[in-house]
């Protein structure tokens, strides 16, 4: 038997700088990279091409055109990865002028989050997506199969063209991923419903691909999720119950990793899972503290967490744990730890942390944080229970936060000290209104506590 394998594919890999300057382009030259790595292209080169006029019709001048085509054909390249986004026209003729297949940024995510998908609802988003993607790559792509079909003699009408035809076959195909979809996220809203029933409060982890989600999910909860350092490693969602040492339970999630110049189809298709982000209690923003380039990439995050309605500039609360610390060098690490203190100082709470989900340095004082957060808004109550009364006792129990229970050997009623969320205390008053429950907090906490 002769086992014939693919030959592997040899890339060029041109990061234009034109639109983010000199000062990132280093950075996004290195990540596309990664990325056409990813999709396992062999990169015969990379390097960064000044534009300083876009062309409407090939992107790059002639002059550019032609100098490109030699370093093509020097390096034996038969695809040519260009990190920025093409219009249908220009990526069409750059392929006619290398006579190479060319790829634009948004393509290069597409074709890697299509191989990385693996739940049936990760498959649709992701079909979704490409379909979107490719529909307005049909322009003038079929000139060969531009004859018109149906219709005889000169009273019939001139029939469907061939492009026609798929973009309808394309929009049949979109709103039937649509439909899934919507299934999919009323699915999601049933089972969030559920779960503020109980309820857990929900973690979410978030941040730029490759930031080390996974591999601090994995450190969390032993869940023992695909953790690997490669761009989008995670692409379905995991959520995992995880309880802290104060015995509150929580929902933590493991969600997709964002990514510089995210294609808004991707955001689209993916947003029954990106509501789990919004709807969180608090979100946990890792971010990779060994990136030359983390400032840009906290600032893409923030960016997508804005298209999304989600994060601080929303009033949702967000701890930034920053990861990878044991990559860095002394200085950096010392500096790291003192920019923490200020800005811990300044929010007179934890919200930035230097942490390594690799050698667990940092992650018990994250989780004292994330335990503190969730706490800043929840009642502290002082509640007097007869013991004709056991089922209320046993509701807060089951719902609470016990802090203390003092019983009177004489009487027999339970003196309470529990700590309940706003939305758990209003439950509690409505069941059980004939216990006497203080409205509102016991006592303040304390400065300390934060």
């Amino acid at each position: 038997m002769i086992e014939r394998e693919a030959p592997v594919s040899r890339a060029l890999v041109i990061h234009p700088t034109g639109r983010d300057g000199l000062n990132r382009a280093d950075a996004r030259l290195e990540e596309a990279t990664g990325l056409a790595e990813a999709l396992d292209l062999e990169v015969a080169e990379a390097f960064i091409v000044s534009t300083r006029k876009i062309d409407a019709g090939r992107y790059f001048g002639r002059g550019k055109l032609a100098e490109l085509k030699e370093r093509i054909v020097e390096g034996k390249a038969d695809v040519a990865v260009i990190d920025t986004a093409l219009s249908p026209i220009q990526q069409r003729n750059l392929e006619k002028s290398w006579n190479v297949k060319v790829i634009d940024r948004t393509g290069l995510i597409l074709e890697i989050f299509g191989q990385r998908a693996r739940t049936k609802e990760g498959v649709l988003q992701v079909e979704l997506a490409r379909l979107a993607y490719e529909r307005s790559r049909l322009v003038r792509t079929w000139t060969h199969l531009e004859r018109q079909r149906g219709g005889r003699g000169f009273l019939a009408g001139p029939g469907e063209t061939q492009i026609e035809t798929d973009r309808r076959l394309l929009n049949e195909k979109m709103a039937k991923l649509r439909r899934q979809l919507d299934e999919v996220r009323r699915t999601r809203g049933l089972h969030r419903a559920q779960r503020q029933d109980v309820p857990y409060p929900t973690v979410a982890l978030v941040g730029y691909t490759n930031a080390g989600k996974s591999t601090l999910f994995n450190r969390l909860t032993g869940a023992g999720v695909f953790a690997q350092d490669m761009p989008f490693a995670t692409l379905d969602p995991t959520v995992r119950a995880l309880e802290l040492d104060n015995g509150t339970t929580l929902l933590l999630s493991d969600t997709v990793g964002f990514i510089t110049d995210l294609p808004t189809e991707l955001i689209a298709a993916f947003r029954a899972t990106l509501e789990e982000v919004r709807e969180a209690d608090l979100l946990v923003h890792v971010i990779d503290a060994s990136d030359p380039d983390r400032d840009g990439r906290i600032e893409d995050v923030e960016n997508v967490l804005d298209a999304i309605e989600a994060g601080p500039r929303h009033e949702q609360a967000m701890i930034e744990a920053w990861n990878k610390a044991d990559c860095l060098d002394v200085d950096s690490a010392e500096d790291l730890a003192y920019t923490a203190q200020i800005a811990n100082l300044k929010a007179e709470r934890a919200v930035k942390l230097p942490i390594s989900a690799v050698t667990g340095d940092g992650v018990d004082a994250l989780l004292a944080a994330i335990e503190k957060a969730l706490a800043r808004d929840d009642e502290k109550l002082v509640i007097s229970i007869a013991p004709a009364q056991a089922r209320a006792l046993a509701w807060l129990h089951e719902n609470g936060d016990i802090i203390d229970t003092q019983i009177d050997p004489e009487t027999g009623d339970s003196t309470v000290e529990v700590r309940l969320p706003p939305v758990q205390a209003g439950r509690f008053r409505a069941q059980f209104p004939e216990v006497a429950v203080p409205q509102g907090i016991a006592e303040p906490p304390a400065e300390d506590d934060y």
